[in-house]
């Protein structure tokens, strides 16, 4: 028999073995079908969500300032786009989650691997934290883009 310390405990379930289970994610990632960045970016600034947005081939996606705001970044990115769903994508220590929203509302979890199998580089890149989105050239951010610069930049690039 093995030598176990006296105050070792067994879990009565697995949910404390999870890794990231309880902490907050440290990378949150918004992909969306917008084509550029700009738009979202100012849609974002009208809704006051601090994002930063970088193209990508499969479409703008929004890079949240707080990570901790996830899940009302995401519902408020998914009801500026009404009906065209959106991935959220969380990044804990130990494990990346994915989500679908539509119109503000949480939809079904996706399988992280398939979300992320023919993503761009940059996707990974950003969630796994080894490029900032800030670094990502033709990034647009919506922090400091006043409601009137936000209009203008959705006015003249169409709608969002």
């Amino acid at each position: 028999m093995t030598d176990l310390p006296d105050d070792f405990e067994v879990p009565d379930d697995l949910s404390g073995l999870l890794d990231g289970a309880d902490e907050d994610p440290s990378v949150v990632l918004v992909i969306t079908q917008v084509a550029a960045p700009a738009p979202l970016a100012a849609a974002c600034a009208i809704a006051k969500v601090e994002v930063d947005v970088v193209p990508t081939p499969i479409g703008a996606i929004a890079s949240l300032r707080d990570p901790k705001a996830a899940s009302d970044g995401a519902a408020a990115i998914s009801k500026l786009l009404r009906t065209i769903p959106v991935i959220l994508l969380e990044r804990r220590e130990g494990q990346i989650t994915a989500s679908r929203w539509t119109a503000g509302e949480r939809g079904d979890d996706l399988p992280a691997g398939l979300v992320l199998s023919d993503a761009p580089a940059v996707l990974e890149d950003l969630l796994l934290g080894s490029v900032q989105a800030g670094d990502v050239e033709g990034m647009v951010t919506s922090v400091g883009m006043s409601r009137w610069q936000a209009m203008r930049t959705i006015a003249k690039r169409g709608q969002v």
